[in-house]
């Protein structure tokens, strides 16, 4: 019996560590828009799937609202400065989660999620854009279409 006991025992401390670790890994920093974005792009390159859908799916739900609010007042594509174009930082952070969220999905095997993902970008969100490191915007957008039409024709 106190075998059995003993035994119980570690596996309630490491089924707690395991659920401690799992908590500190998922930290959502300050809940901004942009901190989440990061930490989906992060959890893309390391192939955390749980992470990227945790870290998109929060910014989607807290800040789609105002991105579509952005987006309705928008004709085109916004232009100038990296700082005009970071006024619609709803906008882009949603679209850019969108894209990321359907690329994971797609990783993972979930061709009807991706597709939802992306087509919520594209008809939506299209004026999004992500500031590429190399110095210029990029439409997500744009490569989410082309993304959608790969997957519906079965390619």
């Amino acid at each position: 019996m106190k075998k059995i006991k003993t035994l119980f025992a570690m596996m309630v401390i490491s089924c707690g560590a395991f659920m401690a670790t799992s908590a500190d890994a998922q930290d959502f920093g300050d809940m901004k828009s942009y901190t989440l974005v990061g930490k989906a792009w992060a959890a893309a390159a390391a192939g955390n799937h749980e992470h990227v859908l945790a870290y998109t799916n929060k910014c989607i739900d807290m800040y789609l609202k105002q991105a579509k609010e952005q987006q309705a007042g928008l004709t085109e594509v916004p232009k100038g400065a990296k700082e005009e174009v970071f006024k619609f930082w709803a906008l882009n952070d949603v679209g850019v989660s969108l894209f990321i969220k359907g690329n994971s999905l797609v990783k993972n095997g979930d061709n009807e999620g991706a597709i939802a993902a992306y087509k919520i970008l594209v008809e939506e969100l299209k004026f999004a854009q992500c500031w590429d490191t190399k110095g210029w915007f990029w439409q997500p957008a744009g490569a989410a279409k082309s993304k959608m039409i790969g997957l519906s024709s079965g390619f």
